[in-house]
């Protein structure tokens, strides 16, 4: 029943700590892109009124990749160190959460350097999945998968 409670403990000190990691992911690409992303997502117009013709389904893609990508480096650092000292555990889960957040920002100005047009605008624009938000989604999603794979 110990090892159980103290599982649980564990399971808890995770989850909190992961959810503040996604929040924050969350947060930076706020940060990159104009604007609210959560406007974007949403659909507000100029006038401040929710509408579908004004949601970024562009936004909705690339935060869901983002989102995923960092999931998984903490879910890989976590199932990787999970049976290590907690202390160890969350210190791994800390640093390489830290490290996928700040290797996705990087990447998507990367990917905004070297494909034409304004990535940031057009992630954020109103409308339709453009294919450059895709690119921009594959590219958080394959960071995320290196950064995995280097935890493990």
């Amino acid at each position: 029943m110990s090892d159980l409670l103290t599982a649980l403990g564990h399971a808890v000190v995770y989850a909190v700590l992961a959810g503040v990691l996604l929040v924050v992911a969350y947060y930076v690409l706020d940060l990159v892109t104009p604007g609210h992303l959560g406007s974007h997502l949403r659909g507000v117009d100029e006038r401040g009124e929710e509408s579908v013709h004004a949601a970024s389904r562009s936004a909705g893609v690339v935060t869901g990749a983002w989102l995923i990508s960092n999931a998984a480096v903490l879910f890989t650092a976590i199932w990787t160190n999970g049976e290590t000292d907690l202390g160890w555990a969350l210190a791994w889960t800390l640093a390489f959460g830290a490290l996928g957040i700040v290797l996705n920002a990087v990447m998507f100005f990367v990917i905004e350097a070297i494909t034409p047009g304004d990535l940031r605008r057009i992630v954020t624009s109103a409308g339709p999945v453009r294919p450059l938000a895709y690119v921009a989604a594959a590219v958080a999603l394959s960071t995320g998968a290196i950064v995995c794979a280097s935890i493990a």
